[in-house]
């Protein structure tokens, strides 16, 4: 797993880089801002670790140029700002996840890594004897990067959304359980609600409202992808 950390605080960035290439993670480390976004683009990372308060351009700036320039990469920002308005802003910008300092080591490489297992592509939904991710109605998922194309346009969708909409093409046409959409949409994450599934699939029922594809509810069972009309 490579990760691109972006903190201006000296001692702060050299403890974090040591202590995730220790764990087994490259690390490509930041502490400016202004060239945030040419490390972003030049790393090609599994998951950013920001920090908000940087010199030249501030953290929220970074994510905002990097979302519109199309970078998904999943995004936890790590900040002195814990308060909820702090939080709510973050993840509005386009953030994936949020951890305010101090914080614990082990929680944050747990959730580092539940962010790279969510954005990763599936090669299939174990147990369920469907193979992986397939072409249907103009959608298609790109094994290598995981990226989900609507004809030749790649579909601008967030990582959990992408999660379960690539579960939802490996098996067109099929009911899939919400219980086994939400354990590939929010790996490991016990913290999380269970009807926090059903809010990404709202919005992944709008973004694919201007497709073939149509996401739908079946109450009781969960959720499947069909052609629409």
């Amino acid at each position: 797993m490579k990760l691109l950390l972006i903190e201006d605080d000296p001692a702060m960035r050299s403890t974090l880089q040591r202590t995730f290439e220790r764990r087994g993670v490259q690390v490509v480390a930041c502490g400016d801002g202004a060239r945030a976004l040419d490390r972003w683009r030049a790393s090609v990372p599994d998951v950013v670790l920001l920090d908000l308060s940087l010199p030249g351009m501030d953290g929220l700036s970074v994510l905002e140029k990097a979302r519109a320039d199309g970078q998904r990469t999943p995004v936890l920002i790590l900040t002195a700002r814990g308060a909820v308005g702090d939080r709510i802003l973050g993840l509005n910008t386009g953030a994936d996840d949020y951890l305010a300092k101090p914080f614990d080591l082990d929680e944050l490489e747990a959730r580092v890594r539940a962010l790279a297992r969510r954005a990763a592509p599936s090669a299939e939904i174990q147990g369920d004897g469907f193979a992986g991710p397939s072409e249907f109605c103009g959608l298609r998922c790109d094994s290598a990067s995981g990226a989900i194309y609507f004809g030749d346009t790649v579909m601008e969708l967030s990582p959990r959304e992408a999660a379960l909409l690539r579960a939802l093409l490996a098996r067109p046409g099929h009911a899939v359980a919400k219980e086994r959409l939400f354990e590939l949409v929010f790996p490991g994450e016990s913290d999380v609600q269970y009807e926090a599934i059903e809010v990404v699939a709202y919005r992944l029922r709008k973004k694919l409202a201007a497709t073939g594809a149509q996401l739908v509810t079946l109450r009781g069972l969960g959720y499947l992808l069909k052609a629409q009309g």
